[in-house]
């Protein structure tokens, strides 16, 4: 008797007995729906939206690790393959853009949009999976090593840029460097939201409260920046990467510029007392009541317990270091 493999019929993928079960889908708006990506399990922590207008536009894809559980989302919401016209990321760090490349094969007419200066990234990521280990170890391989993307599905984006998924679905492309020189955010004007990706911090809405993302190379100074156009656009609700949809936009980020520029201070005073990067470390996690509001869930978290003391504090620490605390 011949065997044959079980497959999704749309996306026709071997169903493995985790895509199988139903997606943590969430209807956060009439057009857009978040996808709780759960990787290796963990819920709440990385995201990917689903908004529908006359076509349909994904934005975030998570890890490459991930992509079965994007793809039975995506099924659950009942998106062809062919509807996907865009796929948008906020910038080529793993748990954000990894998925892409793997994704793309399964969505035939969808092109990527990327940060310019991350578009040769996607389309030869071995140069990024390479540093990507040598600073993440475990954790990069926990998200999966990322494939290329043929250059003539890839619109290297730049601030500005729309994209209309239609029915009055549009996707407004801000720039907003600071945790990486090569980051985007989406402004969606009929739901008055941003889609943050990293720019806004890390919301733990277990707690209601942001911790900051600020790996090495940090930019305080364009960070800020970013944080001030987010303002301007005076948004309704952000929709961040991790994790979730949140509201008192305008509120939260007016609050995280305050928690950036306190690290920052507490780094420059421990910097002239010549203290070492743990030292500085506990000290901003002592003086940081978000972070206080949810250190256990931190320190048992298998990713936030390495990111947020640890990297994060080390890129503030070395931006002040190189450039000083001359932040207004």
């Amino acid at each position: 008797m011949k065997m044959f493999k079980a497959v999704d019929n749309d996306f026709n993928i071997p169903l493995k007995r985790k895509t199988v079960q139903r997606m943590h889908v969430t209807k956060i708006d009439e057009h857009i729906h978040l996808i709780d990506l759960e990787l290796a399990g963990m819920e709440n922590f990385i995201a990917s939206y689903v908004l529908k207008g006359k076509n349909t536009a994904i934005v975030e894809t998570g890890p490459a690790s991930t992509v079965q559980n994007l793809l039975s989302g995506l099924k659950e919401l009942d998106v062809k393959p062919e509807e996907v016209a865009y796929v948008a990321v906020s910038h080529i760090h793993l748990d954000h853009g990894g998925a892409a490349g793997t994704l793309l094969k399964y969505l035939p007419k969808a092109k990527l949009i990327v940060h310019r200066r991350g578009a040769p990234h996607v389309a030869n990521p071995e140069k990024l999976w390479t540093q990507a280990r040598e600073v993440l170890g475990n954790i990069a391989e926990m998200y999966g090593k990322p494939e290329s993307i043929p250059e003539e599905r890839i619109i290297a984006a730049t601030d500005g840029m729309v994209f209309d998924v239609g029915n009055g679905v549009k996707l407004n492309v801000v720039e907003t460097l600071g945790h990486a020189s090569h980051h985007l955010s989406y402004y969606e004007a009929s739901s008055q939201g941003i889609f943050t990706g990293d720019a806004a911090g890390i919301y733990l809405n277990r707690f209601d409260v942001v911790v900051p993302t600020t790996p090495s190379p940090f930019r305080l100074d364009m960070a800020l920046a970013s944080l001030k156009k987010m303002i301007n656009l005076k948004p309704r609700f952000l929709y961040y990467s991790h994790f979730g949809k949140a509201q008192s936009a305008i509120e939260k980020l007016q609050v995280y510029v305050k928690q950036l520029k306190l690290w920052a201070e507490i780094a420059k005073q421990g910097i002239e007392k010549g203290e070492n990067l743990e030292a500085i470390s506990g000290r901003i996690l002592e003086s940081d009541m978000a972070v206080q509001k949810a250190a256990e869930h931190i320190k048992s978290h298998p990713i936030l317990s390495e990111t947020v003391p640890n990297q994060s504090v080390k890129g503030v620490t070395k931006f002040v270091e190189k450039f000083g605390n001359a932040i207004k």
